[in-house]
């Protein structure tokens, strides 16, 4: 209905659209639906004792501090803390270049509104986080699209465009167990990156909210660690981090790492938005982690996702094998597997089929910049328990299957 409003609406804004994902989870939330739609963590391994111990702690021995309004660029003791969280995988900072974001997703937002002009041109992985499309879709940029394969973001494809003289305001990758696709950059394409990074002086903005969730291995060095290595200091990527994958995502606590001549751009950008993270989820986030709680809790976590990990894929296998022309990742971490359906299938009318099995998936289309993508679909293995995995996807199997036959 129109209103006074109306017609008041800025230009980007007008052209917004609703993430898939959050409109996927008032169908999902019904109690029969089996999805595989959101991105979330498994509740029941939620350390709710140890982070209602640690809001106890905040309030007796810090309560003016977690109570009171704090500085933008965050508590100083976890500033600190993550400071040494980061030093462990190379990434050595100081603690001035540490700002503290409201998960993730604020630092998205930030880094969009400090870099990207109206019609500038961002390069992004093929497909991508649709979060970042839809922080940045406001601004209305221009997409530089780089294909995946199985090792990651294509570095020739990369080199090839930036040769050709495209100049994109950064590069946008999501480093490890990619959302939506769950691969991984190779080490070497990551040493290659960061060469390129350098020879063409081309911006990173690496994304890395899975990387401690590796199932086979260690953990991958990330992008940020290499371009220290290279130039004895942070100069070309920008590190985005949180603890939403590994403790709550309803504290909302993330951080972002930048050169330091970014650092007090981020800080003003963020006065205007929410002065500061709250303080009493950082305040509760440094009491449950400063004496150990991240080393303690990610093992479970990384036992209970790669037990559904490999569920979900012995019943794709089981279900889908012989489906001519479907393939699926095979992630070695993260909470996301990506599926190719056979090329005359179409995902998003499959969802409405689906849906009516109660079974609930994301269409691939809304992770691509160009709309493509309409065969795809990316499912999430970390939300429900084996057997639930194992009865979705017999229900979805049966959907693509009847749907073939038509």
């Amino acid at each position: 209905m129109d209103s006074v409003w109306t017609n008041r609406i800025a230009a980007g804004a007008a052209e917004m659209h609703s993430s898939a994902i959050r409109d996927l989870l008032k169908v999902t939330a019904q109690p029969e639906m089996i999805s595989f739609a959101g991105g979330l963590p498994a509740p029941e391994l939620f350390p709710v004792e140890e982070i209602a111990a640690a809001a106890e702690r905040a309030l007796v021995e810090s309560p003016l501090v977690t109570l009171q309004y704090g500085p933008t660029e965050g508590f100083g003791p976890l500033r600190e803390l993550l400071m040494t969280w980061m030093a462990r995988l190379g990434i050595t900072v100081p603690a001035d270049q540490v700002l503290v974001t409201s998960g993730s997703q604020q630092g998205l937002d930030m880094v969009g509104r400090l870099l990207i002009d109206p019609g500038a041109l961002v390069a992004v992985e093929e497909p991508t986080y649709m979060g970042a499309l839809q922080a940045w879709q406001t601004i209305r940029p221009h997409y530089l699209s780089v294909p995946l394969d199985d090792q990651g973001l294509d570095v020739d494809a990369l080199e090839a465009l930036l040769a050709a003289g495209a100049r994109p305001r950064f590069l946008y990758v999501v480093s490890c167990f990619q959302n939506p696709t769950g691969v991984t950059l190779a080490h070497e394409r990551r040493r290659r990156l960061i060469e390129l990074a350098s020879r063409y002086t081309l911006p990173i903005i690496e994304d890395d909210p899975y990387g401690e969730l590796y199932y086979e291995g260690s953990r991958t060095t990330p992008l940020a660690a290499l371009d220290i290595e290279l130039h004895g200091e942070l100069r070309h990527v920008v590190y985005l981090g949180t603890l939403s994958k590994l403790l709550s995502p309803g504290m909302r606590v993330g951080w972002i790492v930048a050169p330091q001549p970014l650092v007090d751009r981020l800080v003003m950008l963020k006065q205007g938005l929410d002065l500061h993270t709250g303080s009493m989820a950082q305040v509760v986030a440094y009491y449950a982690c400063r004496d150990g709680l991240l080393e303690q809790h990610t093992p479970r976590l990384r036992d209970l996702y790669r037990e559904r990990r490999d569920v979900m894929l012995q019943a794709l296998d089981q279900t889908c094998a012989g489906v001519e022309g479907m393939h699926w990742t095979r992630p070695g971490g993260g909470m996301f597997l990506w599926v190719r359906l056979p090329a005359e299938l179409e995902a998003e009318p499959l969802l409405q089929q689906a849906v009516a099995e109660h079974v609930a998936f994301v269409p691939g289309r809304a992770f691509h910049p160009d709309g493509g993508g309409g065969s795809t679909m990316r499912l999430n293995f970390s939300h429900s328990n084996p057997m639930q995995i194992e009865e979705g996807i017999r229900r979805l199997g049966g959907v693509i299957l009847a749907s073939l036959a038509l």
